[in-house]
């Protein structure tokens, strides 16, 4: 990208890096940004720079927070005696979008991948045990995607679930294999929920 301006191009290949940004995407994005008012591109950077440097995992169920507990763990009224177990953060808001589920989440950030050096070590399955041994837990909802990587998740969390007498189910497929939760519209993911079964 020699024709561009060291600090144009430097911002082109920073954009690249994003998910789904080729670099014809990356490129309009970098004039878009540089046709911005000071003030909406100084905003833009904040933003950033807060969200990296004030967000975490909540305390309890490893969802993204500002707060040492997130929105959902504060809440009043939700059913504390079930867990909706989810791969990333991004699968709460999708299943909170349905307005069909009341009970607690628990974000595991990832799933076991060992083609990507991903163990069980890496993810939240050990706040979750913990979480189910301590708390009155009734259900647990495993609600990863419906991928390998996925239903291999599912079924290495309920073996370790078993001993502690919950009942575990899975989403029933309204899901296509291979589909991420957080494409998936409302009906789809409300009929999941209500269609799951145990593992």
């Amino acid at each position: 990208m020699s024709h561009l301006a060291a600090p144009l191009a430097r911002l082109v290949e920073n954009l690249q890096r994003l998910p789904g940004i080729g670099q014809k995407s990356a490129q309009r994005l970098a004039f878009h940004i540089l046709n911005m008012p000071k003030k909406d591109a100084d905003e833009l950077t904040q933003a950033i720079i807060e969200a990296r440097e004030k967000i975490h995992e909540c305390s309890v169920c490893c969802n993204l927070t500002e707060h040492e507990l997130c929105p959902i763990c504060r809440a009043d009224g939700r059913d504390k005696t079930t867990i909706c177990v989810v791969e990333d953060a991004r699968d709460v808001i999708a299943l909170e979008r349905t307005r069909e589920y009341n009970g607690l989440y628990h974000v595991l950030h990832g799933t076991i991948s060992p083609m990507d050096g991903i163990g069980p070590e890496q993810l939240r399955i050990k706040q979750l045990l913990t979480r189910v041994a301590e708390n009155d837990i009734s259900e647990v909802i495993m609600a990863t995607n419906p991928t390998v990587e996925g239903d291999a998740t599912a079924l290495y969390i309920s073996k370790l679930l078993s001993p502690f007498g919950v009942r575990v189910t899975r989403l029933a497929y309204g899901i296509p294999v291979g589909g991420d939760l957080e494409y998936a519209d409302e009906v789809t993911l409300r009929r999941s929920l209500e269609g799951r079964s145990q593992i």
